[in-house]
């Protein structure tokens, strides 16, 4: 069974016939400007020879950077932002993203090699053993208003713009306004103040600690949420459509 899919960049000479490389797990793919017979081709002179290699494991895969100077970046291109940085000479460093984009520096041309990781595993239900089910980590509710305010903040960069900043209070409340009329300052706030509490960045008011002041209130919500997927892109729909883009 295949564990992921390697697309080659648009500078590649077979890219015209929309070649796939798909591995199996423990299979590899060399990349580069001169590679064996199966391997990826990337006819850039910016490229080394051999620029690294891909191996495919149970469900995510690994990449070797065989550069002596480039370090090469992987994205994820869902994940507002988030990469990590595979250093010249670095051998087998894993990759966790469903859909990844490797980057590879050439000349000053930037190369994107896309790899998809689809496959995924999952415990098939208890073990049956005994005792109470674990308490989720964090409990939001969909239905509720701080959960639309939450929404309003994270929007910016679930729609693909990673170091947007983030909304002020006013345009959290003009955002709101067609899916709540009454919002306010003063209920967006509270809403916010409520949301630092509930996620456990504030202590509650039954503590007698009072706790450091939360600077940057927002950024630590919307960096929370992101990070742990309380507010996903799909999750949007309980804002209203943004002016100018049609509902999906």
């Amino acid at each position: 069974m295949y564990s992921i899919i390697v697309v080659p960049p648009p500078t590649t000479e077979d890219a015209g016939t929309s070649t796939q490389f798909r591995l199996a797990p423990g299979e590899r793919l060399v990349f580069g400007r001169s590679v064996p017979e199966g391997g990826l081709l990337i006819g850039h002179d910016g490229v080394s020879r051999r620029a690294g290699e891909i191996t495919a494991q149970g469900t995510f895969w690994t990449v070797s950077n065989l550069s002596a100077h480039q370090t090469y970046v992987v994205e994820n291109p869902e994940g507002a932002g988030e990469h990590i940085k595979v250093a010249p000479g670095r051998l087998d460093a894993p990759v966790p993203f469903e859909f990844s984009r490797i980057v590879l520096p050439a000349a000053g041309d930037l190369l994107p090699v896309e790899v998809w990781a689809p496959r995924h595993d999952y415990l098939r239900g208890e073990d049956g053993t005994d005792g109470e089910p674990t308490a989720p980590a964090f409990s939001v509710d969909r239905t509720k208003r701080y959960f639309a305010v939450l929404a309003a903040l994270c929007e910016p960069r679930l729609r693909g713009e990673p170091h947007a900043p983030l909304p002020t209070v006013d345009q959290v409340v003009e955002r709101l306004r067609p899916v709540w009329p009454a919002a306010s300052r003063t209920s967006v706030q509270w809403n916010i103040d409520y949301l630092a509490v509930k996620l456990r960045l504030k202590p509650g008011p039954e503590t007698a600690e009072p706790g450091p002041r939360l600077n940057g209130k927002k950024e630590s919500l919307v960096s929370l949420a992101l990070r742990f997927d309380l507010v996903r892109e799909d999750d949007l729909v309980v804002l209203a459509p943004p002016s100018g883009r049609a509902p999906r």
